[in-house]
């Protein structure tokens, strides 16, 4: 399964590894999911980290060494403008950039992709939080 990985779970599952977003990293670490994420994610999540906690920074570097993601390149501004008609610019990237790597799970803990349910119509995809897509995996499982 390929799931696109918005920051925040990233950052979540780094500082809190027994929550879902560390079950989800654990999960891309044994091989069992593909990670895609966007170029503009690296760059942002090294600046984040270096200025949160910079011990963070290793772990991040650590991960990303051991278990290199799918990385994207950044969506072009017509992709990203196509999307602030349902949610604001800043997010509208993180979702042109999902949209762009067609994955089989977008995996967000950010609650503005889930305020307006046109977002997940107009990109077509299919928006989690990390606890929502383990219990989808949980399900698919059984």
């Amino acid at each position: 399964m390929r799931v696109f990985l918005d920051s925040n779970v990233i950052f979540s599952g780094i500082y809190s590894p027994a929550g879902a977003p560390g079950t989800i990293l654990h999960l891309f670490v044994r091989g069992e999911l593909a990670v895609v994420v966007s170029q503009q994610f690296i760059t942002e999540a090294i600046t984040a980290l270096q200025d949160a906690d910079p011990k963070a920074v290793s772990k991040f570097t650590s991960l990303l060494m051991a278990n290199p993601l799918e990385v994207i390149p950044a969506p072009t501004l017509e992709q990203v403008r196509a999307f602030t008609k349902v949610i604001h610019l800043e997010d509208a990237t993180i979702l042109a950039a999902a949209a762009n790597s067609a994955p089989d799970y977008f995996i967000t803990g950010d609650k503005d992709f889930f305020r307006n349910p046109e977002i997940a119509t107009e990109s077509g995809l299919r928006i989690v939080t990390p606890g929502e897509f383990l219990a989808i995996l949980d399900r698919s499982n059984r």
